[in-house]
């Protein structure tokens, strides 16, 4: 009994000697034949991120080293020239400004002079006709002046019909119906 004991346990075990290499080939190819597109695309992704990863990684430490870093007394020197300019603009405004005051200041002593007259004469009894002589001439001098612009009227772009201005030009004038429910018993 102890020689078929023996025999059977022999049986029952598989060869691995004579699978080895096979058995590992056959595996191989049918995870390949099922998954073999995932693996390449996932393969072509990993290759193009890490790509993409020393590309900004080159990128920033070129970035980084003090060759391109800015001269300090350069810097200082494009700041004190930039501040100059705004000062030197921003006095030239106010003098602008100054000026602007200036002469609105003359405009309104010039109309106060004028109405005094203007009044002095009804006092007097003369006529109007200097004080709209004298309005006038400021009239045509303030035109004159780049301060003051007249008004012009604005015309409509195109004449004709607009519906939204509710003036129909024909004889079809259409009306939406009264709101609320209908009538009806």
């Amino acid at each position: 009994m102890e020689a078929e004991e023996e025999t059977t346990e022999i049986k029952n075990k598989p060869n691995l000697e004579n699978q080895g290499l096979g058995f590992l080939q056959d595996a191989v190819s049918s995870f390949a034949s099922d998954y073999g597109w995932y693996i390449l695309f996932t393969c072509i992704a990993v290759y193009f991120i890490i790509q993409l990863l020393r590309r900004k990684g080159d990128q920033t430490d070129r970035r980084q080293t003090p060759q391109n870093l800015p001269d300090k007394d350069l810097v200082v020197k494009r700041q004190a020239a930039l501040e100059a300019a705004r000062k030197r603009m921003q006095e030239e405004l106010d003098a602008k400004a100054e000026q602007y005051k200036e002469k609105q200041q003359q405009i309104a002593e010039e109309k106060r002079q004028q109405k005094i007259e203007m009044w002095d004469n009804m006092q007097q009894g003369k006529s109007n006709k200097a004080a709209t002589k004298v309005n006038n001439q400021s009239n045509s001098d303030s035109a004159s002046s780049p301060v003051s612009k007249p008004k012009s009227e604005k015309k409509p772009l195109r004449g004709g019909y607009n519906p939204l201005t509710g003036d129909s030009g024909g004889t079809c004038s259409w009306r939406p119906g009264r709101r609320g429910p209908s009538a009806g018993g």
